[in-house]
């Protein structure tokens, strides 16, 4: 089956930051869905196509690169500023005409989901797929390889070259607050912490923390045999993930 069409988009950060992104539209008008790629990931790649196609079944889709990825400018921040790339993208599906919107984000973008609904607002369901509930986590050989391309002068040239994410120098400061804070400020939203027991980059405790970090209305759901993030989601994985956001803002 051919993928749905997608329009693209130029959005605008309120720091100034030209984001790349595209408006999947669907035949349901009043839901918009926002979707938030991993570190190193784009909305061009055929895993977050192939996502957006099955959530344009849900409503329209908008999918964006983040800051540092991809044809957008600016520099990775690794989770902190991205919040405002979310922002600009929400408030481009309110444009749009959207009155309903849930954010979808994967791995680094469900930690920003996250955050950004807690400390932003303005979204009316966010669902976290793969995403750490802390900073500085090492215990797995993938989040050691992360840490190294953040952190090493050669890391960051290697993303740059290989995967074209840009990321910024330096330590954060001051230190943004953890995803499982932020999931306490979310409430009344309704929150969907989705995660695998096969994921290699960040063990079932962190869907735990979030979990227990917010408040009601929240989901867990622990999927036997799911990986980590776009590129292990299963079209089915996908569709519950739409029919939750359709049946919460219905």
């Amino acid at each position: 089956m051919p993928l749905a069409q997608n329009f693209p988009v130029m959005l605008m950060t309120e720091d100034g930051v030209r984001i790349d992104a595209a408006h999947t539209p669907a035949t349901r008008t009043d839901i918009g869905i926002v979707v938030a790629h991993g570190f190193t990931g784009s909305w061009r790649e055929r895993s977050a196509r192939r996502i957006a196609h099955v959530l344009s079944g849900y409503g329209g889709v908008i999918a964006f690169d983040f800051r540092g990825h991809g044809r957008s400018r600016g520099e990775s921040t690794v989770g902190d500023l991205e919040i405002l790339d979310v922002d600009a993208a929400v408030r481009h599906a309110r444009v749009v005409g959207y009155t309903k919107i849930a954010v979808v984000g994967f791995s680094m973008g469900a930690a920003v989901a996250v955050r950004h609904a807690g400390l932003r607002g303005g979204v009316d369901a966010v669902a976290a797929v793969s995403g750490p509930a802390r900073w500085y986590y090492r215990g797995t050989k993938p989040m050691r390889q992360v840490h190294w391309a953040i952190e090493r002068p050669f890391g960051r040239w290697a993303a740059r070259v290989v995967k074209r994410t840009r990321i910024a120098r330096g330590r954060w400061d001051p230190i943004p607050m953890p995803p499982h804070e932020a999931a306490a400020l979310i409430s009344p939203v309704p929150l969907l912490i989705v995660h695998g027991d096969a994921d290699t980059f960040f063990p079932l405790d962190h869907a735990h923390q979030l979990h227990a970090g917010a408040r009601e209305p929240k989901e867990l759901w622990v999927e036997s045999g799911y990986g980590h993030a776009e590129s292990a989601a299963s079209p089915d994985l996908v569709r519950r993930i739409g029919k939750w956001i359709s049946s919460n803002l219905s």
